[in-house]
């Protein structure tokens, strides 16, 4: 199970890590850290000492009620730092996390690998374009609505069985336009409830039958730290126990804020497989 980034083929049957930069002030978890180029440099060197296989790069937050950044904002957050850590680090893997087709298009021209894309194309109907355009790796995740409306909209008859329809059909889509290289995200904490959200992960393994790699992204989110009654910032260990339950039920990236722990987790549950 390969993926071609930049003519690089990664190959994903050893799980991979991803390692999160937020450039935004208002991320959940790390929402205003990274703003100065020194500051942006030296996570990005930190991650990938600590052993990332791609940097995940967010100008738009997508926590649940964010508030709305236009198409510019996004585009001048998120193009200087993609030229910076290229310029820097240009070995590098860069994932952009948009789903606008403008912001993806500008980022790959600039040297991004990756599109990572919260609404798989739902809120811009060029996004599949410009991917097939590029020959780019495409990460579609599942969510309904959009980052200020998706708590809303949280009633299925069976979510699992309801998911795995929407990633049929948005796999035929991406087929049709000639998209070989396909991820795709379950979504954790997006359109779901809480229990809704262990539901998925409960039955993670059936998403096997899609026959692509499969991200998850438990960081830090509300999902590990609601249930212990603690907070974002003390979230690390229970992200960590989701992460090794999803290696078991087949996921083949983790998207993550800690590379380190993260990379220790997949080396470990390496040493019974």
């Amino acid at each position: 199970m390969t993926i071609n980034c930049k003519g690089q083929l990664i190959d994903l049957s050893i799980p991979k890590v991803m390692g999160i930069l937020n450039v935004t002030p208002n991320s959940f978890f790390d929402g205003g850290m990274y703003k100065s180029e020194s500051e942006i440099l030296s996570q990005v060197e930190k991650m990938l000492a600590d052993g990332a296989t791609f940097i995940d790069i967010g100008a738009y937050s997508s926590k649940p009620n964010a508030e709305f950044v236009s198409e510019e904002e996004e585009m001048n957050r998120i193009v200087p730092v993609v030229q910076l850590i290229l310029k820097h680090y240009p070995e590098t893997l860069l994932s952009i996390d948009t789903f606008r087709s403008e912001v993806a298009k500008v980022c790959i021209e600039s040297g991004a690998a990756i599109i990572n894309d919260i609404a798989a194309g739902n809120l811009d109907e060029k996004m599949f374009e410009v991917v097939a355009k590029y020959n780019v790796p495409y990460i579609m995740m599942h969510m309904r609505g959009t980052p200020q409306t998706m708590q809303t909209m949280i009633n299925y008859d069976d979510i699992v069985k309801e998911m795995l329809f929407y990633f049929s059909k948005k796999i035929a889509k991406a087929r049709s336009f000639g998209i070989h290289d396909l991820i795709i995200d379950p979504g954790f904490g997006f359109a779901k409830t809480l229990d809704q959200n262990y539901e998925v992960l409960k039955k993670m393994d059936l998403f096997q039958i899609l026959e692509l790699p499969l991200l998850v992204g438990f960081s830090r989110k509300s999902m590990v730290y609601k249930p212990l009654n603690s907070s974002a910032k003390e979230a690390l260990n229970g992200t960590t126990v989701l992460n090794t339950i999803a290696l078991t039920k087949g996921a083949k990236i983790l998207r993550v804020h800690d590379v380190k722990e993260a990379v220790e987790c997949i080396q470990l549950w390496n040493m019974i497989n």
